[in-house]
């Protein structure tokens, strides 16, 4: 079975060929394909990265403002050219989309109808940098692969059983049941990662006490208990919690009310600041992207310095929070661009919790490997850091609902 896995951001798309066999393996298989469209620092070019499990490199631009048009291009990479691993398109049997906000109505992987569509597009409101992207993809492949079967996996659907009293906002009963409550976000990857975990200790995952730290430029914590997430710090939308690259994380909603009366902007520019000026980059003045912080911070600069320390009293407190939530710890997990490969940030965060006999291996910590338990013998916590696959949970996702499909 083969399964095209798409991974939409806001500027970019992620995508891999995964070709699967009777029976899962127990761990992440290398993709036949996988390729990456960036339009990040041009609107005008796409910038193309493909690669093959043979080790074959494709690194192209592509003079076009079309998303659709970019992503066709990159998917033509799968059966033509040096990056060709599958002789036409018709091979691809199955088509999975990370989908960031499922709302209520989605708590499962589901198979993308009409239906779905108008669901993912209604969401955008609660998700305006992911859902609209997310769909993007999902037309783009029926344009391509006319009537082949794509499911949709939320983000938001891990989060699903979060209890009410974690989920309903101190607000007018009524906002609630309009939809207004916490979703979380990052789900996939907190599964993922907790899932991981039980195995990189050797224990079953559902027996665990977990924190799972997903840092990247979103950043998101979750409390796991018996297999669930019964907290996150995400919220309504992707902007709560953390202190993030550029999204401010939560803040004191009076800030809001006294900006909009005192400025006479509108919602529309209060939301880009929130979501592209804000976190790393509004204190900073530099940039959301932690390393250029560091860099920054070697050369002296005093905003820099300050958004490290703001970032990292953030992560401090909010997982002291999720560990209230839990009631006792028995792993706290680091994953995402920023919580794999900052050995400062996790020897920062650890230190915080040294009181509650939380000790990290230095030496082991400064290699910054993954998918290894990073504790000393005698630390209370165990403390893991796991590489994200969030595609390779997503291809599991589709195996599973086309095999149930084909028991019907």
């Amino acid at each position: 079975m083969k399964i095209l896995v798409l991974n939409a951001g806001s500027s970019s798309q992620k995508s891999c060929l995964y070709d699967l066999k009777e029976e899962l393996p127990k761990s992440p298989p290398t993709p036949l394909w996988e390729a990456k469209v960036d339009w990040t620092q041009h609107q005008e070019f796409a910038e193309i990265t493909v690669k093959t499990n043979q080790g074959v490199v494709l690194e192209e631009e592509l003079k076009t403002d079309s998303h659709s048009e970019s992503l066709t291009h990159l998917w033509t990479t799968l059966w033509s050219g040096k990056t060709q691993v599958i002789t036409e398109p018709s091979e691809i049997d199955i088509v999975g989309h990370r989908v960031v906000h499922g709302g209520s109505e989605y708590q499962q992987p589901t198979l993308i109808t009409q239906e779905v569509k108008e669901a993912i597009a209604r969401l955008a409101t609660f998700a305006p940098i992911h859902n609209p992207a997310n769909l993007e993809g999902i037309t783009a492949i029926e344009k391509l692969l006319p009537n082949r079967v794509q499911v949709a996996v939320f983000d938001t659907a891990f989060h699903s059983h979060i209890p009410l009293a974690a989920a309903v906002y101190p607000l007018p009963y009524e906002w609630f049941e309009k939809g207004i409550r916490r979703y979380g976000f990052h789900g996939i990857s907190h599964q993922y990662c907790a899932q991981r975990t039980g195995e990189i200790l050797g224990r079953d995952w559902q027996s665990l006490r977990l924190i799972t730290c997903h840092l990247g430029n979103g950043c998101s914590l979750a409390a796991i208990q018996r297999g669930k997430s019964i907290d996150t710090t995400m919220g309504f939308t992707p902007l709560e919690g953390l202190m993030m690259g550029t999204r401010s994380g939560s803040i004191d909603p009076g800030i809001l009310t006294y900006w909009l009366q005192e400025s006479g902007n509108d919602a529309n520019k209060l939301n880009q600041i929130l979501n592209y000026a804000s976190g790393l980059k509004g204190i900073s003045g530099i940039s959301g992207d932690l390393r250029q912080i560091m860099t920054a911070i070697a050369e002296g600069n005093s905003r820099a310095q300050l958004a490290w320390e703001m970032y990292i009293h953030s992560l401090r407190k909010h997982i002291g929070a999720m560990l209230a939530t839990l009631g006792g710890l028995d792993a706290v997990v680091f994953t995402g661009g920023v919580g794999e490969n900052s050995a400062l940030v996790r020897s920062q965060v650890c230190a915080a919790f040294e009181f509650l006999g939380w000790q990290l291996n230095a030496e082991q910590n400064a290699q910054s490997p993954v998918d290894q338990d990073l504790a000393t013998n005698n630390s209370t916590v165990r403390i893991v850091v796991v590489h994200t696959e969030e595609d390779w949970a997503i291809a599991q996702e589709c195996w599973t609902l086309a095999k149930q499909l084909k028991q019907q």
